[in-house]
This record gives structure tokens, sequence and C-alpha cells, in this order.
């Protein structure tokens, strides 16, 4: 053992290195160096962030707290309106919802179903596509309404689920109609209208007068008829009335007036002869002309336009100036007729002693009693009558 130690003790170590212990020490936890430094600065951020919420909840907890105070104690503070304000704004959208109440009410939006109107009351009115006008429409602007439009309504019904009203327009049509209807049966108006039972007057435009108006029972009566009847009267011989040609015949042509069929002669055309009516008259044609006969009895209206012509041959070259002047040549017509009648009653008073007048060479009509002007009545200004 001696011999072996004293072969270590000449033995020299070589020193050792503090560098490498150094390092070595500090790799002996295996983190980087800069590690600990990072996870300081995060802890200190979340603690901050934490902290911030922390007081951020404590003062919405107070204004909270405070509010609640505020309300408990005292509710209208801060309010810039009383209850009475309240309740007087609410007073001045309330109106009647009766059914049958009218209301102002604008659109606001439309579809092909009908319409939503603002009538100021806590939801929109809605306004059916059959509600929205007396006539049968495909949409509501067929009836002119559109958004922007302010109109008045009538409530006709309620919507239970969400307390909506429904309104019309459709009702306060039909009352209008009714109305008018009431208007025109009094002043015994003859109005135009068109039939769609007999397929010979289909589409064919006939003269009516109301007979009975009865809005209760939804009853409305009109006669043509009666209508004709009043017509006819008011044709008085030498009047001048508006017609419009319907048919041409080879002796003449048919006039409408007023629901009446006269015939206008071809002859009682023009003071020129016409050869071919069709170039004087056609089918749809509007002119004036003169009544010259009415048989009631039959039914039959003689018309003129020959009467009216201011010079021979005008309905041939001129129509328009024979219809400019038709009404006062028609006051010269029947002038000349009046003379023609007064003449007629003179001869048959000559010819009649038991009349009481007499009638002298001279032409003096004169009494055979005192009961008339002692010179009698002068005549002899009356032309003679024209053929």
């Amino acid at each position: 053992m001696a011999s072996f130690a004293q072969q270590f003790r000449g033995l020299k170590c070589p020193p050792l290195n503090d560098n490498k212990f150094s390092t070595s020490k500090k790799n002996q936890n295996h983190y980087p160096p800069s590690l600990p430094k990072k996870t300081s600065v995060i802890s200190a951020a979340a603690v901050a962030i934490a902290n911030a919420q922390t007081r951020e909840r404590m003062r919405l907890k107070e204004m909270f707290e405070e509010a609640y105070e505020r309300c408990r104690t005292d509710p209208m503070e801060g309010v810039a309106f009383t209850v009475e304000d309240f309740y007087a704004a609410l007073d001045k959208y309330d109106f009647n919802s009766e059914l049958g109440t009218k209301v102002k009410g604008t659109v606001f939006y439309t579809d092909a179903n009908g319409a939503l109107v603002d009538i100021n009351a806590k939801s929109s009115a809605y306004l059916s596509l059959r509600e929205a006008s007396i006539h049968s429409i495909k949409h509501v602007e067929e009836a002119g309404i559109v958004p922007g439009l302010r109109e008045e309504f009538v409530i006709v019904g309620e919507n239970e689920a969400d307390d909506s009203l429904n309104v019309s327009l459709r009702s306060i049509q039909y009352d209008l109609a009714w109305e008018r209807c009431r208007q025109l049966q009094a002043e015994d108006v003859v109005v135009k209208g068109k039939k769609s039972t007999a397929e010979e007057l289909l589409e064919k435009e006939l003269p009516l007068k109301f007979v009975e108006v009865d809005e209760e029972q939804s009853r409305l009566v009109l006669s043509n008829r009666k209508a004709m009847a009043d017509s006819q009267a008011q044709l008085g011989i030498g009047s001048v009335v508006i017609g419009t040609v319907q048919s041409l015949k080879p002796y003449g042509a048919f006039i409408d007036i007023g629901g009446i069929n006269g015939l206008l002669h071809v002859s009682q055309i023009s003071h020129d002869r016409v050869s071919d009516i069709a170039t004087v008259l056609q089918p749809g044609d509007t002119l004036k002309v003169m009544i010259l006969s009415h048989d009631r009895e039959r039914g039959r209206v003689s018309l003129s336009t020959k009467k009216l012509e201011p010079t021979p041959g005008d309905m041939i070259r001129n129509p328009k100036l024979v219809f400019e002047k038709a009404e006062e040549m028609a006051q010269t017509f029947r002038q000349r007729i009046a003379q023609a009648e007064a003449m007629a009653r003179a001869d048959i008073l000559r010819f009649q002693p038991e009349s009481g007048l007499t009638l002298s060479s001279e032409g003096i009509l004169g009494p055979l009693t005192s009961d008339l002007p002692a010179d009698g009545l002068d005549l002899s200004d009356i032309p003679p009558a024209e053929d």
C-alpha cells in the first residue's frame, strides 16, 4: 500500500477551471437566462387587468345602487315631463275606434294583398284588397292607393291577434254612390247605361231613369221605358237635337237621338239631290238634325238637315256651317210654321160666322160684338204660307 501511495504522491493534477464550473452552475436548472424576467412581467400585467376589472365592477355596482335608491325615493327626478304630460300625450293620439268611425290615415306600405295605413293608433291599420275600391281590382295601386296617399277611411273591423284595426275605402265609396243615385232620382236626370242580359243590347248605351233607390235593401231600379217616354215628350216639331248615325239604307239614314231612332230620309238631307248617302254621311257620324214630325203611337220620328241649310246644298258642300247655324235656321222655320198656322186659323174664321168674328175685304179681323176693339185686329201683315 505504501508503495502504491508513493506512486501517486509525485503526480500533479491540473488546476480547476473557474469559468467552466461557473457555467455549469448557471445551467444546472436548464432554463434560459431571460425566462424568469418575462414571467414576472406577465404576472404583473394579469394582476393589473384583474384590478381594473374589479374597479369597473365596483363602479357599476355603485351606479346601480345609486339609481335604484333614486328610483325608490324620487322616481320623477330628472324627468323632463310630468305624469300629467304623459297622459295628455296619450289622449292626443286616442280616438274612437268603434265600427263605422271615419278616420284620416296615410298609406305607408302596399303589396298585392292590400295596404298598411297609419291612423295615429297604437298599431297600423290594414286595408285589404277587397276594401280598397268599389270596383274589382287585382292590386291596390289600380285604385290609386300608393305610399304617401292621405285619405279618409272607415273602421270596419278589428284583428284580435294584435288589436289592429281593419279599414275600408269601399264602404265610403258605396255611401257616396247611393247618395249620388238619390240626387239623380230627385233631379229626374237621364243617365247612360249598358245592358248585359239581352244579346242584341250587349255593349249598347241606353238612356235610363231612376225608379227606385233603396240603400237599406241594396236595391236600385232604373227604367229605359221611362227615359224614352220623357225624351219623346221633349221632341217638339222644329226642335234641334244632336244624334249619331246608326246605319245607312238606300232610302235614308237612321239616327240615334238619345235612345230613339229617327229616320233622316234621303230627300231631307239637302236641297240638292243626294244620289249616294254614303258620300254625305257615315255610321258613327255626329250631327245636328231638326224634328219634322213625331208619331208617338207608332214610335216614328222624321228628321231633317235640309231645313237647316243656310244655302241650298250646304249639307253636301259645308256641313260644318249647317251645324253652326242649326238653331238659327230652326228658329226661322218655327216662325214660318207659326205664320202658316195663323193664316189657317184666319181662313177658318172667314167661313165660320158663328165664331163671332168677321174678316173684311181689307184683311181686318173684327168682332161682331162689342167685346173686341171696334177697329178689329189687323192680320194684313201676315205673309202667305210657303210650301
